[in-house]
C-alpha cells in the first residue's frame, strides 16, 4: 500500500530507491542488538550529492512556515529543542484517517506529560480544512492544547513537499474515496530535524514500536544537552 502510493507520488524512482531502502531497514533493530535498538537511526533522503566523506546523512526537514488551528504561524522553530510527531491527513477522508488519528492519539496520551514531545498533523486538504475545521477536528480528538499538538494547514506544494522530507506520501488523486491518496505514515522527528523513525500508523504494532524507541531518542536528547552546553 505504502509503496503503490509512494510510486503515484513520484517518490519511488530510481534515484529514491536507495533511500526507501534505508528507511526500510532503519525501522527494524540492529541485527546485533535482540529487541531495542540502542540508537535509532537517522532516515531520509540526500538531495545533493556529498560534499565530503564525512557529508553523508540524509537532508534535515526543510524550514517551513504553516498555520495551526488557533490560526498561529508554525516554524521549525516552534519545535526548537523538542522531539515531535508528525502525519498527513485531512477533516473529511473516508477511509485511513479516523484509524491513524486513533493510533496517534493513544501515543499523545503516553507522553501528555512530557513538555519535549510535540504533535504535527498536516492536512492535505486546505481548501476545505480551514482553521476553524481544524480547531473543531482537534477538539472532538480531545486535544485542547494546541501547543502540544498542532493541526496545521499551507497550500498543497508546501505540504506535498514535507510529505517527501517525512518519508511519506500524499498527493491528489481524484480516482480514489475523498479525492486524496496518503500513506498512514507517523514519522519521529529529533531537535536537528531529522527523521528518526518512521511507522505504519494503521498497524497496532508499529505505532507500539513508536511507543517504545521514542524514549530511546529523548535519552539520546538529554544526554546531548550537556555535551552541547559546553
Amino acid at each position: 500500500m505504502i509503496r503503490s502510493i509512494l510510486r503515484r507520488a513520484g517518490l519511488l524512482t530510481a534515484g529514491t530507491v536507495a533511500g526507501l531502502g534505508l528507511l526500510l531497514a532503519g525501522c527494524s533493530p540492529s541485527a546485533d542488538t535482540p529487541g531495542q535498538p540502542e540508537r535509532l537511526p537517522v532516515l531520509g533522503l540526500k538531495a545533493a550529492a556529498p560534499t565530503s566523506p564525512a557529508d553523508t546523512l540524509p537532508d534535515p526537514i526543510p524550514a517551513f512556515r504553516l498555520t495551526n488551528q488557533q490560526g498561529q504561524v508554525i516554524t521549525n522553530q516552534t519545535f526548537a529543542g523538542k522531539v515531535y510527531v508528525t502525519d498527513f491527513f485531512f477533516a473529511t477522508c473516508p477511509s485511513i484517517c479516523p484509524k491513524m488519528q486513533s493510533e496517534l492519539l493513544r501515543v499523545y496520551k503516553a507522553f501528555e506529560g512530557n513538555p519535549n514531545v510535540l504533535f504535527l498533523s498536516h492536512t492535505i486538504d486546505p481548501a476545505h480544512d480551514s482553521i476553524p475545521v481544524l480547531r473543531d477536528y482537534a477538539e472532538r480528538l480531545g486535544i485542547q492544547d494546541a501547543s502540544r499538538w498542532h493541526f496545521a494547514t499551507a497550500a498543497h506544494d508546501t505540504i506535498f513537499a514535507l510529505a517527501r522530507a517525512y518519508m511519506t506520501a500524499a498527493e491528489v488523486d481524484r480516482t480514489v474515496q475523498g479525492g486524496f491518496a496518503h500513506s498512514g505514515t507517523f514519522a519521529l522527528v529529533d531537535s536537528r530535524r531529522r527523521v528518526r523513525g518512521v511507522y505504519d500508523g494503521m498497524v497496532k504494532e508499529e505505532v507500539d514500536r513508536l511507543i517504545q524507541e521514542l524514549p530511546l531518542l529523548l535519552k539520546e536528547e538529554a544526554a546531548a544537552k550537556p555535551t552541547a552546553a559546553r
